[in-house]
């Protein structure tokens, strides 16, 4: 497969690799901001089969962030670089979907942060399932991804820097 922003062939050992070290530095800001959180361990024997086959069907946020006072979200982090056609950050169509069903059914609220190695991991981009489905551009098939996915414009991100805290995560979402 080869990545569209850099037109490249990637391998999926790769993708793998970016993932789990976008993962890595994901906790590390967690950790320096001392935000108390729950990895969640992405083995599937580690969660009943009603939720893998009923309401995960095999996918399921990567932390459980856990806010003193209001209760907790759910995180999926990705590394994604922006496409430069388009000017927009793809996200997984059926992948958003399943959140979304897992989001609406247990009222759990989910977010995805993107962030990627040209930024260093200093620039995460924070966006909520819900919002991804509202106004995200639904895109077919590409012939590099062979997924559909959903086109965001940087702009309908929170972004926050490495030294920022959810402080500005939480202020830029009750001004909205």
């Amino acid at each position: 497969m080869k990545n569209e922003t850099e037109g490249k062939k990637e391998s999926k050992e790769d993708k793998i690799r970016k993932g789990k070290k976008t993962e890595l530095r994901f906790k590390e800001w967690l950790d320096k901001h001392q935000i108390p959180y729950l990895y969640i361990q992405q083995n599937i024997d580690t969660f009943s089969s009603a939720f893998k086959m009923s309401y995960f069907k095999g996918k399921r946020p990567d932390f459980m962030i856990l806010i003193p006072n209001l209760g907790f979200i759910f995180v999926d982090v990705k590394y994604k670089n922006i496409n430069k056609q388009y000017k927009t950050y793809p996200l997984d169509v059926d992948e958003t979907k399943k959140f979304s069903n897992l989001q609406r059914k247990f009222n759990l609220p989910i977010w995805y942060a993107l962030s990627n190695e040209s930024s260093d991991y200093k620039t995460w981009f924070w966006i909520p399932v819900s919002k991804v489905l509202e106004e995200g551009v639904p895109m077919h098939t590409s012939s590099k991804s062979k997924t559909d996915f959903f086109a965001v414009p940087p702009d309908n991100f929170t972004q926050i820097s490495v030294d920022d805290s959810l402080d500005r995560l939480f202020s830029k979402c009750f001004m909205e």
